[in-house]
């Protein structure tokens, strides 16, 4: 899997396979369905305006009360940013945490330009009036004193959004990132909500106190339990190293022992947040996939060498103290009842299917299984004698997939097509077949569109997308964003509703 907030990947290699007693310890799948946080995001927001609206003062010209909305609404949508990081299971477990970053960004977006237009849209009026009288009111508003926390938590909203654009392009350090856009947001919203309660239109009642200190609460407690408690988790709960080989060209395999012995529960294809000493704190953690079965005794993760932390990972020794958080993720194939499974994997995307096809074997998996493993050359081509092998155990068809492949090579050549996905279709009745993808973005999306052509439903097609830039988008990937407008027309509708009420 690669890292949602850096330029890191997981990946899965082979590795001993542990005795058949090996306890089995499957975490359950929680978290809320797609439709029940957008729902409840809804009604977060929605309050704020009734609290609002309902507050015994006049309307002000609908222009200010537009404003007033747009205030509400961003500053909400700002405190409900802390929880759509993907970093709660109890959120959005279910999603998986491409959809919850996905909309984390999307989100971003639609509160920036909430924020920018909302001291704006007090002076249109004037404008109208008299543009020298309204420059002369805009300039009070953003350079008076009683502005002053509303200028800061505007500077911050915007800065934020700044440096997510700008970090690749000025290789700003991953951790630096990281804790200016946690710092922002806490300025953002701490700043927010004193400006909402000392020059707010509707402050003065009771309810409106409550609501924004409690946005408040939430969001920074977000920031107490991620960036505290996890860290001191990460210490009361120690792993230690146990292995790193380097299985591939830059691709290590690094195996995990719990200290306590402890099993520790997860699903096969999910993710966990890694810390390795000596910055064993949560600032510092990167997000790799699971490469072993939740049927084994320890935990294997296979680390790219790809970016800041990355590129030094096959210097970490054994018996170097680690932190570990999750499990997360929603990329699991344990719940599905699909006829046959067919697995893709992308370069170092071979994390998820490794632990994926490792369960299968454990479990017993009777069900077709067809894999298509694809690597840029064969030094970069993880765990294909593994794969081999499982053929004992399962139903298992394999197709590896070669780039640049050498003169002497016995398998496929250039990329994963309509023609190679009919082949491995062969057999199956697509429609009740489950595909599941990682690797690149423009590999998932093409196999995914592709897929969808050659018969199989929607609903089990199956990928997670890391890369948070535009990049190529697949149907899907467009469905969701025509469902993320839906939720931004909702929340316009309110905003209009609450501007024209007078």
């Amino acid at each position: 899997m690669a890292d949602p907030l850096s330029d890191q990947q997981g990946s899965a290699q082979d590795a001993p396979v542990n005795s058949p007693d090996d306890r089995v310890s499957t975490a359950p799948m929680v978290g809320l369905s797609g439709r029940a946080l957008a729902l409840g995001y809804l009604v977060v927001v929605a309050a704020g305006l009734a609290l609002a609206a309902s507050v015994p003062i006049p309307p002000n010209h609908a222009w200010g009360e537009a404003a007033t909305a747009l205030g509400i609404v961003g500053l909400a949508m700002m405190a409900l940013q802390f929880f759509s990081s993907g970093r709660f299971r109890s959120l959005s477990g279910r999603i998986g945490i491409d959809r919850s970053i996905a909309f984390h960004r999307w989100a971003a977006r639609i509160l920036l330009i909430a924020v920018i237009l909302h001291p704006l849209l007090y002076t249109v009026p004037t404008f109208l009036a008299d543009p020298a009288r309204g420059f002369d009111r805009l300039g009070m508003m953003f350079l008076g004193e009683r502005a002053r926390t509303g200028l800061i938590a505007w500077l911050a909203v915007i800065m934020i959004v700044v440096l997510a654009v700008l970090r690749d392009r000025v290789r700003m350090p991953y951790e630096t990132w990281r804790g200016l856009h946690a710092a922002l947001g806490a300025l953002a919203v701490g700043f927010g909500v004193a400006h909402a309660l000392a020059v707010g239109t509707y402050a003065s009642a009771l309810s409106m106190h409550v609501y924004w200190y409690a946005l408040a609460a939430l969001a920074l407690s977000s920031l107490v339990v991620v960036h505290l408690w996890r860290g001191l988790s990460f210490r009361r709960d120690p792993w230690r190293l146990v292995s790193n080989i380097e299985k591939a060209r830059g691709l290590w395999e690094l195996t995990f022992h719990r200290v306590d012995g402890r099993p520790f529960s997860y699903r096969a294809g999910q993710f966990v947040w890694l810390a390795t000493a000596p910055r064993r704190q949560s600032l510092f953690d990167h997000p790799f996939s699971i490469a072993s079965s939740p049927r084994e005794r320890d935990l294997r993760l296979i680390i790219k060498e790809a970016g800041d932390y990355t590129n030094r990972i096959g210097e970490l020794a054994p018996d170097t103290l680690t932190g570990i958080d999750g499990p997360h993720g929603a990329f699991t194939a344990d719940d599905n009842e699909a006829d046959a499974i067919l697995l893709l994997a992308g370069g170092v995307g071979i994390a998820p299917i490794m632990g994926l096809l490792r369960d299968f074997a454990r479990a017993g998996e009777t069900r077709p299984i067809r894999v298509i493993v694809a690597a840029g050359t064969q030094d970069r081509l993880v765990g294909r004698e593994e794969i081999e092998a499982m053929r004992a155990h399962l139903a298992l068809k394999v197709w590896f997939v070669l780039d640049h492949p050498p003169a002497d090579w016995d398998g496929e050549n250039g990329i994963v097509d309509a023609a190679l996905l009919t082949r491995a279709l062969d057999g199956l009745n697509p429609e009740r077949t489950l595909s599941m993808a990682c690797g690149p973005t423009a590999f998932m999306t093409s196999t995914a569109d592709t897929l969808m052509d050659l018969g199989l439903d929607p609903d089990n097609v199956h990928y997670e997308r890391f890369d948070y830039d535009e990049g190529a988008l697949s149907r899907l990937d467009i469905a969701q964003r025509w469902r993320f407008r839906a939720l931004g027309v909702a929340l316009l509708a309110g905003t209009l509703v609450f501007a024209l009420r007078g």
